[in-house]
């Protein structure tokens, strides 16, 4: 695969650098033992895999503290792994048992954990967008310095919930950052298709809120934008909009054929700006790692991505006694 062709050497650190790289691959492995394990038949409902997307989550984990929050959509397992849950917890959830962090009662689109703050995994488009506005809401009114991410796509981007989030937002000035992780495609109609304005972060200038556009695919600019966005935050001045501009290699979910777009396309993103490639020749330009030692990391997390997929298989299925807990009546 070829390095993007606009690589720079980096100022950031080798520890850095590995562990972006150890994230984002652990990430793009988990997700691609999901895809299998959904062919088998062992995962059911939706599956929609974060191929291809992993920078954008990985370098916002980078500029967030202990106790900000996070809340996304359906296309949420990246987000899990990388705010530190444990991969067999999520990969039992997928599979529907009982040691998944929601007990196996809400698969792929609907996990939690408060230990990490992160309040899910939404199923209805947008959905969790004034969700994480009422979380931000909470971190104001406790005085408590925190962050809420809230991530949405370009498709939810065009969701009245949004707006009416944006608003409030503003008006109370509210420490969110609203971070649309612009894959291009939406569900399956390309973004020149289905929106009247090509920046999406634009989009927040009626409600006086500030914005930016950045390259999702590229993890340090995600992570130096991160920190912009929580600064701007944590200072009082209201919520920030990040438009992060990156790619999925995958269909919109495990049922989408993506004829939408020519394999050419996927593949030339593939092999000038796929972030993970990106980061593996900073480590191999500036001489933090070799080949050699590279190949074990990736033999390490393959490690811990089959222990996770084992640990599924042999979690027991939840109880009947299950279908009447965590509900309101």
């Amino acid at each position: 695969m070829a390095a993007r062709k606009s690589a720079k050497k980096s100022n950031t650190s080798k520890e850095d650098l590995l562990t972006f790289y150890r994230e984002m691959l652990l990430i793009r492995r988990f997700e691609e033992k999901s895809g299998q394990l959904y062919g088998m038949g062992l995962i059911g409902g939706f599956c929609h895999l974060y191929i291809g997307q992993e920078a954008v989550v990985v370098g916002l984990e980078a500029a967030a503290i202990e106790g900000d929050k996070r809340v996304t959509s359906y296309r949420d397992h990246g987000h899990m792994l990388a705010c530190g849950m444990d991969p067999k917890g999520v990969m039992a959830e997928l599979t529907g048992r009982e040691g998944g962090y929601s007990r196996g009662k809400g698969g792929s689109m609907h996990m939690f954990s408060t230990e990490k703050h992160f309040y899910g995994g939404h199923g209805i488009v947008g959905a969790q967008v004034p969700i994480g506005t009422g979380l931000a809401f909470a971190d104001k009114y406790l005085e408590n310095g925190g962050v809420t991410f809230a991530y949405f796509g370009d498709g939810a981007a065009n969701q009245g919930q949004v707006y009416e989030s944006f608003n409030m937002a503003s008006l109370w000035e509210l420490p969110v950052i609203y971070v649309i992780e612009n894959n291009q495609y939406a569900m399956g109609t390309s973004l020149q298709r289905a929106s009247s304005t090509p920046e999406i972060y634009t989009r927040g200038e009626a409600f006086g809120i500030k914005g930016e556009a950045v390259d999702g695919m590229d993890v340090l600019a995600v992570r130096d934008a991160g920190l912009r966005a929580t600064e701007y935050c944590r200072s009082g001045k209201g919520p920030y909009i990040l438009e992060m501009k990156t790619y999925r290699y995958r269909g919109h979910s495990m049922s989408d054929p993506a004829k939408y777009r020519t394999r050419e396309e996927v593949q030339k993103v593939r092999e000038e700006r796929d972030a993970i490639e990106h980061v593996r020749e900073l480590l191999l330009q500036g001489k933090h790692a070799s080949e050699e030692e590279l190949k074990s990391i990736d033999k390490e997390i393959k490690a811990v991505v089959n222990d996770a997929a084992e640990f599924s298989k042999v979690s027991p299925e939840p109880a009947l006694e299950e279908l009447w807990t965590d509900i309101y009546a």
